[in-house]
């Protein structure tokens, strides 16, 4: 790039850090800029000016520059021998060297879409146990993509990208959830899901394994520098780190010591360069340029006055110089010198000192005693770190040993200080996230009520439908009733008709008419033969012709009747001598027809009574 596309480059990413918080100011320019412009030629935007004019107006295009940028390349196991070695040496190193009950804290840098953060679950769990794994662990998993840790927080991946998983694994560790395979909740819980920019923001402390693969080839020289000073602070002692293939740390070997360099495996060494070289070294010979006189009590009064707590021993064990703080804090004197160190109670007090001595004079090396703690009473626990020193001489020659008491009580305390902090922040965020996972079990539980109240509105919506043609048949059946009963009133206005038409028929005959049915019960009675005797038609429907209490003997009847009713014969004419109603004798001419059915049969039979004289 030229210059003025160079300051027109530098322009686009101040204004995604004023924008948005990102700071790529220290990633690689030249693979930098390719991701850029490879964004800009999808969105059809030739220099980075107009690009920064849309990223104005789109916020959705930082979302796409982000996820070109950052480009999230992980898997499960991924590079499988390193993982191997990892599984089969560095983890058992790393619990054999911690106590049964001790937490491991596990940071996964850079952990994109979350398969790297759920490889160190299952390498730890598959070490201690799904049961000790729940009490013990806890991984830190953070990236600068939030699109990216969303998907981690899910667990939820398709088969293909499970294929680096083995089948036992697949099994023990992963649910089946349609065609996808969600990690197991119960040991999600302790992978702990973050944002966290390398360059920008602090570092997680007290870590025993720290994970950043493939990230560190991103940044310059001066950010990679940074970055990993930053893990150095971050691991606990003797904490190991785990980089991808493409990093070496040839550069920073002075804090950290290769484990296996093939595997990308480095311990964290105790500290920097400057804080532990040269202690034990040889002195160099000085040229003096002229002598200075008095020198030898110049000394005495500076190691006196000296503000850190002093005591040199002979190589014989004996006390050779004590200087004021030592006297103070100890309870030694001047008398002490010349007296052998084992007869001092500061040779055992606030710690074993002899121990140290001897193997400063043979080793010929600076030791150093870390969190050492004595009690002064009635005061307060006061915090060393004792410095054990060989004296050596030019030709290698011991001279004696000086031991100093540097006082750490107020390092201590600040240490503690932010240890505490540290709990708290880490118990503060696993609640925010406790916290963020039940609301997330919240919103899924009300998705299903939604997705349930939708299904039964459906259903409802279908019942209404369902009710609605019901209804219309209903009232289609209602229609042919009604017309049906129409139909039928008319159908009996006929027959009132056809009724009224037989009763005016059956008053207007002269002869009297009756009509009986099969069992000889009246149907018909005619005006005529109520003139005839004297008994009203409501009075003989419906009675026995045979009961009937009239002036004719019906007896002689019964046998017409009956062969009538078998349909065999026409019936016949009788001549009958009866009493009519005005009680005078009276000769009857009786004529008996069958009653023919439609169908053929005979319903009944039709008497027709007529008086031919009276005696």
């Amino acid at each position: 790039m030229g210059e003025r596309e160079s300051e027109q480059f530098e322009a686009v990413l101040q204004y995604l850090k004023e924008a948005r918080g990102f700071d790529f100011t220290g990633y690689k320019r030249t693979s930098l800029a390719r991701r850029v412009r490879r964004r800009m030629g999808q969105v059809g935007v030739a220099d980075f000016p107009d690009y920064v004019d849309l990223l104005q107006v789109s916020s959705d295009e930082f979302d796409a520059l982000f996820n070109t940028i950052l480009i999230n390349v992980t898997g499960f196991f991924r590079d499988p021998d390193a993982w191997a070695y990892l599984a089969e040496e560095v983890v058992p190193a790393l619990l054999a060297e911690r106590g049964p009950e001790d937490p491991v804290r596990v940071w996964s840098a850079g952990c994109a879409s979350g398969q790297e953060a759920y490889s160190l679950a299952m390498l730890l769990a598959d070490a201690l146990g799904p049961d000790r794994f729940r009490q013990r662990v806890k991984i830190y998993a953070t990236d600068v993509d939030e699109e990216a840790l969303a998907q981690a927080r899910q667990a939820s991946y398709a088969a293909a990208e499970v294929e680096g998983v083995d089948e036992d694994r697949l099994h023990r560790y992963f649910e089946q959830q349609g065609q996808r395979h969600v990690f197991r909740k119960d040991l999600r819980r302790s992978v702990i899901f973050g944002r966290n920019d390398l360059v920008q923001d602090a570092p997680i402390s007290r870590i025993d394994l720290l994970v950043c693969r493939n990230t560190l080839m991103y940044f310059n020289a001066e950010t990679q520098s940074m970055v990993l000073n930053r893990f150095h602070f971050a691991l606990a002692p003797r904490g190991l780190l785990f980089l991808g293939k493409a990093e070496m740390l040839l550069s920073h070997s002075r804090i950290f010591d290769p484990v296996d360099l093939k595997r990308r495996v480095f311990r964290r060494t105790p500290g920097n360069a400057a804080g532990l070289g040269g202690i034990g070294a040889q002195p160099v010979p000085v040229e003096r340029v002229g002598e200075v006189g008095g020198l030898g009590e110049l000394r005495e009064h500076a190691f006196s006055a000296s503000p850190v707590a002093q005591v040199v021993v002979t190589g014989e064990d004996i006390v050779a110089l004590v200087n004021q703080q030592a006297e103070a804090l100890f309870g030694l004197s001047p008398r002490d010198i010349g007296k052998p160190l084992r007869d001092l109670e500061v040779s055992y007090r606030p710690v074993e000192l002899r121990g140290y001595v001897e193997q400063a004079k043979v080793d010929r090396r600076a030791i150093r005693i870390k969190d050492v703690q004595w009690t002064r009473a009635p005061g307060d626990p006061v915090w060393f770190e004792i410095h054990v020193n060989p004296l050596v001489h030019t030709d290698n020659g011991l001279l004696g040993v000086t031991i100093v008491f540097h006082d750490v009580t107020a390092a201590r305390k600040l240490l503690d200080d932010l240890e505490h902090a540290n709990r708290q922040l880490e118990s503060a965020y696993e609640e925010l996230q406790s916290t963020n996972e039940e609301l997330e079990t919240t919103n899924e539980e009300l998705q299903s009520t939604v997705e349930e109240l939708e299904t039964t509105n459906e259903e409802l919506q279908s019942t209404n439908e369902e009710l609605e043609t019901m209804n219309e048949e209903l009232q289609s059946t209602n229609d042919e009733l009604q017309a049906i009963n129409d139909t039928l009133r008319e159908r009996s206005a006929e027959l009132d008709e056809v009724n009224d038409f037989m009763a005016a028929i059956l008053s207007s005959v002269q002869a009297g008419i009756v009509v009986v049915d099969a069992d000889l019960r009246v149907l018909v009675w005619n005006r005529g033969i109520e003139d005839l005797w004297g008994l009203r038609q409501d009075e003989a429907v419906g009675a026995h012709l045979l009961n009937l209490d009239i002036g004719l003997p019906v007896g002689e009847l019964r046998s017409a009747v009956r062969t009538a009713l078998s349909g065999e014969v026409e019936g016949g004419t009788l001549r009958i001598e009866a009493i009519n109603r005005r009680g005078r004798g009276t000769t009857v001419r009786v004529v008996v027809s069958p009653l023919r059915a439609p169908a053929g049969g005979t319903n009944g039979a039709i008497i027709v009574m007529e008086a031919v004289g009276e005696g």
